[in-house]
């Protein structure tokens, strides 16, 4: 089998507000839209956002189910881009989670909800290379 993922979507409560954050915040263009679903084309993968509800009925998970635990990152160029990404995307509405510092492990980050509660860490890795497409390089 392919090592690959070709589609991430997350459960959203309010469509506009998920688009505004991820559409304004992020500056993604929607490529698809519904009353309720918009899909963002990636660099290799799509990211959909769908009504919560929506969404629980077309995969068969009970109402109300709840998302496991899991984070979600967006890679940067350089480190100073870090708390100006997360400041931007709380000012079209996220939640910061966790300010922009310098883990033990080396990098810097920080964390971001979006309006529903998806966990975004913002990151710099000195070691990970992205190309001027956007695709991040593991490196050591």
């Amino acid at each position: 089998m392919q090592q690959q993922i070709s589609v991430i979507t997350l459960g959203v409560a309010h469509l506009e507000r998920s688009r505004r954050f991820y559409a304004e915040g992020f500056g993604w263009k929607p490529v698809f839209e519904t009353p309720e679903i918009v899909f963002y084309q990636m660099n290799g993968l799509m990211l959909g956002t769908w009504l919560a509800s929506a969404l629980e009925a077309d995969s068969g998970r009970a109402h109300g189910a709840g998302p496991g635990a899991f984070t979600l990152a967006h890679n940067v160029g350089a480190q100073d881009l870090v708390q100006p990404t997360l400041d931007r995307l709380v000012a079209f509405g996220g939640r910061l989670l966790r300010r922009a510092d310098a883990p033990a492990r080396g990098g810097f980050r920080g964390y971001v909800a979006d309006p529903d509660g998806h966990a975004w860490e913002i990151a710099w890795n000195p070691a990970w290379p992205i190309s001027p497409e956007g695709y991040v390089t593991f490196g050591l």
